[in-house]
C-alpha cells in the first residue's frame, strides 16, 4: 500500500471519528476511545474504506454511530 493512500484511510477515519463524535454530542477524545474499544477503527473504518469514503460524511457518521451501538450492545451480553 502506497503512502498516499495509507494517508487518506487515516484521514478518512479521523473524520469520521469526529463526526460520530459531534452527532452524539461528545468529545472526539472519548469517541475515539468507544470505537477503539470496540476495534471498529481497524475492523469497520479502515477495513472497509474502500466502500465508506464513497459515501457522505453524514451517512458515515450515523453508520459508525449505530455499528458502535450495536457492538457495546453485543459485548455486554457476553
Amino acid at each position: 500500500m502506497t503512502e498516499s493512500k495509507i494517508y487518506r484511510k487515516i484521514h478518512f477515519a479521523v473524520m469520521a471519528i469526529e463526526a460520530s463524535a459531534k452527532k452524539s454530542h461528545t468529545s472526539g477524545k472519548t469517541m475515539h476511545h468507544r470505537l477503539k474499544a470496540q476495534g471498529l477503527i481497524h475492523k469497520r473504518l479502515l477495513g472497509h474504506y474502500d466502500i465508506l469514503h464513497t459515501q457522505s460524511l453524514d451517512w458515515v457518521a450515523d453508520d459508525t454511530l449505530e455499528t458502535l451501538k450495536n457492538w457495546e450492545k453485543e459485548e455486554k451480553k457476553k
